[in-house]
């Protein structure tokens, strides 16, 4: 059994497909929403999460981007939920996205990509610890 962090980042909520996105993880047999939060993220929760990126040409304008409008943020368990996920949400880029796939059903541009998804069991503990300071 794993557990993984999900978010449903700003352009996702902005265009009511939050609904479309959860009903698609809540159809995975064996998958289960444990948590889930709507939230403005503030500037020490984006720095703490994608603190690794700082420095890099595209962190000012991520940082940005998720800091305007909320996000659905969610803990997902079950068997290979990480990268079942993943591969639900499809690659960053929506042209390369299999339809199918959140970002190939939805996807426009790659910078505004609809969904986060942990890589790794150490990222999922991290990011849910970040997001979800009393269940990490």
């Amino acid at each position: 059994m794993q557990r993984t962090l999900v978010l449903l980042k700003p352009d996702a909520v902005r265009r009511g497909l939050t609904g479309e996105i959860i009903s698609r993880i809540e159809r995975k047999a064996g998958w289960s929403i444990t948590a889930l939060e709507l939230r403005t993220l503030d500037q020490g929760t984006l720095e703490q999460h994608y603190g690794e990126h700082k420095g890099k040409p595209f962190y000012e304008p991520l940082v940005a981007f998720m800091a305007s409008g909320p996000v659905v943020s969610m803990i997902v368990e079950g068997e290979r939920v990480i990268e079942g996920i993943r591969r639900l949400a499809g690659p960053t880029d929506p042209i390369e996205a299999q339809p199918g796939s959140i970002r190939g059903d939805f996807g426009v541009i790659t910078r505004e990509n609809l969904i986060h998804a942990s890589d790794s069991e150490e990222s999922a503990e991290r990011e849910i610890k970040i997001f979800f300071p009393g269940r990490g």
